[in-house]
């Protein structure tokens, strides 16, 4: 009896024990188990390496003013929607594009309103070569297209209005161009407003019935603009900066291939170091290598008031080095820039006539707001005509002269390239204007602005001399 008592009790032991074990081993063989979670992986080390110990203090940004102060620089308007709300305060355009007065909208024109003015055959043409299913049939000529781009800065606005397939733009003078809708405009971007009463507000393009622009009034939360020097092999250009086409102020990002984004405002320079990337210089001593990529860079625009406004591209890029707050000045107000007037001069023609009036260049621009757009050495020139003396087509160059004294040999392009489609003269006491060719044209010498009231003429900034 004894020992059946203890077998029993043995064998409860060994029962207990295999139990125990299959039941250690069941979470790792049951299939609808949850498996423990994964331990948190370790934070990635920083991309950024940290200060260096011997990095002099700078000073700080001053980012969000606690008053309203004057930062007059700043677009301001109302927009009216299509269903009757409206909105207004300081505007930026597509959210993070442009932001001041200086900076400018773009766009294409509707239609060209002075090419029937030009009898058919005596508009230019192109040689193009014509070829079917891979036969050659020699050369045939191509009307040269009468399309033209807008560029105007913020500051010579005072409406904007899409109507159907258009944008209408008023000008301060009263003038109105009509812009395609849906073909390269600034407007399809749609707006960001910082409204007192209703927050921040992003308007679709397709919401805005209108925006009308006023003078800027005093602002609170306003950031830092961004100004510097860009450096090129041959020059430096100095005023305020979109980096990257778009991106003007301190909080906006330099977006990195694979990395995180810098904020521009903790930058101090930017520096080419190969030939396809840039390396940027923090205002504490850090540098961060490869920040920018020559293939992801889209080029910088400077605000230099002896050209208007110049990009330059990767080819040209070799360095930026950013302001400091307090550095920089004032910007442009909407003030500043007054109300565009006719383009007026006289053309020299290459067989001995003067011809002297009302002009219109490139069969495009006829105000003295509108620019005259070619580059030189990898840099594009956007130079408004208010700033323009003188134009003399040279030998593989077209040398301008500025109001300032300096004269640029500008390469061959844009409007002073093949494809300038040439000038209308409206010459007083004529029934219609005189067309000449831009081949035939000796020299284009521009009148000053008239006087206040007509406009007077203007740095880059918009400021009157």
């Amino acid at each position: 009896m004894k020992k059946a008592l203890l077998l029993a009790v043995g064998l409860v032991a060994l029962g207990g024990a295999l139990v125990a074990g299959l039941l250690a081993r069941w979470p790792e063989s049951r299939p609808e188990a949850t498996p423990p979670p994964p331990k948190p992986a370790a934070a990635p080390v920083a991309e950024v390496p940290p200060p260096a110990p011997q990095a002099p203090s700078v000073p700080q940004r001053a980012e969000t003013p606690s008053a309203p102060a004057p930062h007059p620089e700043f677009l301001y308007g109302r927009v009216t929607t299509v269903d009757g709300k409206t909105f207004e305060g300081r505007l930026r355009w597509g959210g993070t594009q442009e932001a001041f007065w200086s900076d400018y909208f773009n766009g294409q024109k509707e239609s060209n309103r002075w090419a029937p003015l030009v009898a058919a055959d005596r508009l230019p043409v192109e040689r193009e070569r014509f070829e079917v299913f891979g036969f050659d049939f020699g050369y045939r000529d191509r009307p040269l297209s009468l399309r033209r781009l807008f560029m105007a800065r913020f500051g010579d606005l005072a409406r904007i209005e899409p109507a159907g397939d258009e944008v209408r733009l008023t000008m301060k003078n009263g003038a109105v161009v009509a812009l395609a809708r849906f073909e390269a405009s600034d407007f399809d971007d749609g707006v960001r407003v910082w409204d007192a009463q209703a927050g921040v507000v992003e308007l679709d393009s397709l919401r805005i019935r209108t925006i009308e622009f006023h003078p800027t009034p005093p602002l609170v939360e306003v950031p830092t603009r961004l100004h510097g020097t860009v450096t090129t092999a041959t020059q430096s250009f100095t005023g305020f900066l979109q980096w990257d086409r778009e991106h003007g102020i301190g909080s906006d990002e330099l977006r990195r291939k694979g990395g995180r984004g810098i904020r521009l405002g903790d930058i101090r320079t930017i520096r080419r170091s190969t030939k396809d990337t840039a390396t940027a210089v923090l205002h504490d001593g850090r540098e961060i290598a490869d920040a920018v990529h020559g293939n992801d860079y889209r080029g910088v625009y400077v605000d230099d008031a002896r050209y208007g406004r110049v990009l330059v591209s990767w080819d040209a890029f070799q360095r930026l080095d950013l302001s400091l707050a307090g550095e920089a000045g004032r910007g442009a107000t909407y003030d500043d820039f007054p109300a565009g007037s006719a383009l007026e001069g006289t053309v020299s023609t290459r067989d001995g006539r003067r011809l002297a009036g009302r002009l219109v260049f490139d069969l495009d621009e006829s105000e003295t707001t509108e620019t005259l757009d070619a580059p030189l050495a990898d840099v594009d020139y956007t130079i408004p005509f208010s700033l323009v003396a003188e134009i003399t087509p040279e030998e593989g160059a077209v040398r301008v002269r500025l109001r300032n004294g300096e004269e640029l040999r500008l390469e061959p392009k844009g409007d002073l390239g093949p494809s300038n489609l040439g000038l209308l003269i409206f010459r007083e006491g004529e029934s219609g204007p005189e067309y000449v060719a831009w081949g035939e044209v000796l020299n284009v010498l521009l009148d000053s602005e008239a006087p206040a009231g007509r406009g007077g003429t203007t740095d880059a900034q918009g400021s009157p001399r």
